[in-house]
């Protein structure tokens, strides 16, 4: 493997040509302990979203206008593309994570607008009669559905993982593949019934390191529910894992089903690991307001998971040297 040092952070970064997915850049400010690993290795051809083009809307009874592979692209001429044009209701009362329409207030698309971060991972988008356009292409809804931002929609995924042990205390090893036996822990998200990742959106002007650790506690760990004592512990065992060397799995564009035309995600995803299962495996995982269950899952290429998130634990297997 090759091994190249990344500006801004003083990291090493472990490129693997294997690798699915692409970490291209440092995370700004942040102050977690991370390396990077599969740098570079989108390849240029990135295949078209798919998920961002699902025929029904998340949480409606929308219809996505169907777009074909061939015409995904914005440099494929397309007349005929009529696209939906919906914001969910909840978007549209305006709550504090929510812009106002266009044309209503004027935001600096591909700059740091205030304390909103509206640069993409992606590089420069484009901007069509004051709206942002996808960078991955149409799919088929224009408007921000479930989306409360403009452009890109920051969100930060942590992936804490740890081994599978027997009663023994001793790594389990999978009986195919021979190799080791990860587990993270995943939740049962409740509005499309689907196990991910924890994660959440990036507040404005909020370091990515804490937003990992914050919606880690609150989804996984339940901890705004949690007594003062219970989250004192909580927030001790999760302190400590973060500031362990975690790495940087991914940072870019998600395949969402929530993506419009105008409005997308993106996120960065970092993996910590509790090598000796005395960190975070010893607390009680309690699911948050937002997920219907929580528990540590088998990292395996046959669990489903939603958008990107299985490419996620592709990589972290891969990293690990664990089964997938």
């Amino acid at each position: 493997m090759d091994f190249v040092r990344e500006r801004g952070f003083g990291l090493s970064t472990r490129v693997n040509a294997r690798a699915k997915l692409r970490a291209s850049q440092s995370i700004a400010a942040s102050a977690c302990n991370l390396y990077m690993t599969s740098a570079r290795t989108m390849p240029s051809s990135v295949p078209p979203h798919a998920k961002s083009r699902c025929p029904q809307y998340p949480s409606s009874e929308i219809k996505r206008f169907s777009v074909p592979d061939d015409k995904v692209d914005w440099s494929q001429d397309w007349p005929q593309y009529n696209p939906v044009n919906y914001t969910a209701p909840s978007v549209t009362r305006r709550p504090a994570w929510a812009d106002p329409e266009i044309g209503t207030f004027s935001p600096r698309f591909n700059a740091l607008d205030g304390a909103v971060d509206r640069t993409s991972f992606e590089g420069s988008y484009s901007v069509e009669n004051g709206k942002p356009l996808n960078p991955r292409g149409r799919t088929g809804l224009a408007g921000r559905g479930l989306l409360g931002r403009w452009g890109p929609n920051h969100a930060a995924d942590p992936i804490v993982t740890r081994w599978k042990v027997d009663a023994k205390g001793k790594k389990t090893s999978h009986a195919v593949s021979k190799q080791p036996i990860l587990q993270f822990v995943s939740i049962k998200r409740k509005d499309c019934g689907e196990w991910a990742i924890p994660g959440g959106m990036v507040d404005p002007g909020e370091l990515v390191s804490l937003t990992l650790q914050r919606e880690f506690s609150e989804e996984a760990l339940n901890s705004l529910a949690a007594t003062p004592s219970e989250r004192a512990q909580i927030h001790e065992r999760i302190t400590n894992l973060f500031k362990s060397s975690g790495f940087q799995v991914y940072k870019g564009y998600v395949d969402d089903p929530r993506n419009t035309d105008n409005a997308w995600m993106e996120t960065v995803a970092v993996n910590f690991h509790d090598d000796t299962g005395n960190s975070v495996s010893e607390l009680q995982l309690h699911a948050g307001d937002d997920a219907g269950q929580v528990q540590w899952v088998d990292v395996d290429s046959s669990f489903p998971l939603y958008a990107s998130h299985s490419h996620f634990l592709e990589v972290v297997a891969e990293e690990r040297h664990a089964h997938w």
